[in-house]
């Protein structure tokens, strides 16, 4: 076959450092397009942005020459320049440093779409921690308590080492990773 050629969905999925509320009403809308305006020129067309005040989720089609770190590298840091020229009030600004990424099967886009939609409802009822953690475990991923503040469960693999970990299964062989801000690796139970 002379061509490469991927389909990979990607839920992404990050807050704003320490969780501050800054993603508000005036510039939630604006944010939303710029993220997907990024993923876009990267090679990684979004199908929705959306989120809260303290969160982003991001679905896309991951682009085959761009790795999700640089991705949401690019997404993050055009983002925060973008919006500290909004006025003094995103002055500090930041993401947090850590992000999910979630694989996403080709049947099942019209959920994610629903769900993301939904954030403001959702989160009339549920942190964005508590969602965070929902993410981690219907993926069987962990993090570290000690360093991201979410329980590992027993018996899983972490590795010191940063990258992305594989996790096979059913008719999708499937990345799955999660960062925490001291750049730890989370990794799936080895099978």
């Amino acid at each position: 076959m002379p061509q490469s050629l991927a389909s990979i969905l990607v839920h992404v999925i990050f807050s704003t450092k320490d969780r501050r509320r800054l993603i508000v009403p005036g510039v939630e809308g604006e944010m939303w397009k710029y993220l997907g305006g990024t993923c876009g020129k990267v090679g990684c067309p979004s199908q929705r942005v959306g989120g809260d005040e303290d969160h982003v989720h991001i679905l896309c089609t991951l682009g085959r020459t761009i790795s999700i770190a640089k991705l949401v590298e690019e997404i993050k840091t055009g983002s925060s320049k973008w919006i500290k020229s909004k006025g003094p009030e995103f002055s500090s600004f930041a993401w947090q440093s850590g992000y999910g990424a979630f694989s996403v099967g080709q049947s099942q886009p019209p959920q994610v779409i629903d769900y993301i939609d939904r954030q403001k409802e959702h989160h009339l009822r549920r942190t964005f921690q508590d969602e965070f953690r929902a993410f981690l475990k219907k993926y069987d991923v962990l993090m570290m308590s000690d360093t991201c503040g979410i329980e590992a469960r027993p018996g899983k693999a972490i590795s010191p080492r940063w990258g992305s970990a594989i996790r096979g299964g059913g008719t999708q062989g499937v990345a799955h990773f999660a960062r925490c801000a001291l750049g730890w690796r989370i990794s799936p139970r080895w099978g």
